[in-house]
């Protein structure tokens, strides 16, 4: 069992930014993977183009500006308009304002913003698992009505990467992502599994049946090998489909391998 002591706890609270401040590492397109998905999703689309202001808030960006500026260049392919807010709760992350980027102290409570779309990455992993319930609970009821929330992490240059998608009601999918020579079977994306999941990666558990499923179909897939990992999983995901497992699918031709999932798949039992 992996000792988790190290982990922080966030104080929850009715005045000032709620959070810890976590370690801030961060790398140039550390989290290009789910911006990429984020901007190419319908919902989130749609609700930034049909908003009249749209405010998107980046929780925990760390000791660099890097991800959050990226992340507003991206999003405002869909819209240039989009007024986009990191926010750190280390006072001396804090920067002055740079491209088109505020920066501001506060945490899950989102420093009195209501945004269409938030993001958090690699900070929940930092935290104890009996307060990601918490965590969601305080930034879905300040989002804006309809808004989304998108949290999880990656591993430090953004070779693996995964995310869950929530709404004011709470999940709604997974999203699990790897660049195709960076790993030898599937189930090597649950190292950075949210925190929600992590731990729960044992038999029994949701989880653990879809990445077994997904290492099954990627060895039954062996054949179209030597087309390389890209054709394999597309190949893999057919044999997923008909074996009833039930996912999003691919709508264009993507360069990393990706699977989105209903949340109801993998939801703790």
């Amino acid at each position: 069992m992996a000792d988790h002591s190290h982990n922080m706890k966030a104080r929850f609270s009715t005045t000032g930014p709620i959070g810890v401040a976590t370690r801030g590492t961060t790398n140039t397109n550390r989290l290009r993977k789910a911006d990429r998905w984020m901007i190419h999703h319908p919902d989130i689309r749609r609700l930034l183009l049909t908003a009249p202001r749209p405010v998107a808030v980046d929780v925990g960006y760390g000791a660099s500006h890097t991800t959050t500026c990226e992340w507003a260049a991206r999003l405002r392919t869909i819209r240039a308009d989009i007024a986009v807010t990191g926010l750190e709760i280390h006072p001396d992350r804090v920067l002055q304002p740079r491209d088109g980027v505020t920066f501001a102290l506060g945490g899950f409570e989102l420093a009195g913003l209501r945004p269409q779309l938030v993001r958090a990455f690699n900070v929940l992993r930092q935290y104890d698992v009996d307060q990601v319930y918490r965590a969601w609970e305080t930034v879905t009821s300040n989002m804006d009505r309809g808004g989304l929330f998108v949290e999880g992490t990656c591993d430090e240059i953004g070779r693996r990467a995964t995310w869950i998608l929530l709404d004011r009601t709470g999940p709604v999918s997974l999203s699990l992502c790897w660049d195709p020579h960076d790993v030898d079977v599937p189930s090597r994306i649950a190292e950075r599994l949210p925190k929600i999941l992590i731990h729960l990666n044992t038999p029994g558990n949701r989880i653990h049946r879809v990445l077994s499923m997904m290492d099954d179909a990627w060895q039954v897939a062996a054949p179209l090998a030597p087309f390389g990992p890209r054709v394999r999983w597309r190949e893999a995901l057919r044999i997923l489909h008909d074996r009833g497992l039930e996912f999003t699918a691919q709508r264009r031709v993507l360069r990393d391998n990706q699977i989105t999932l209903p949340w109801h798949e993998v939801a703790p039992l």
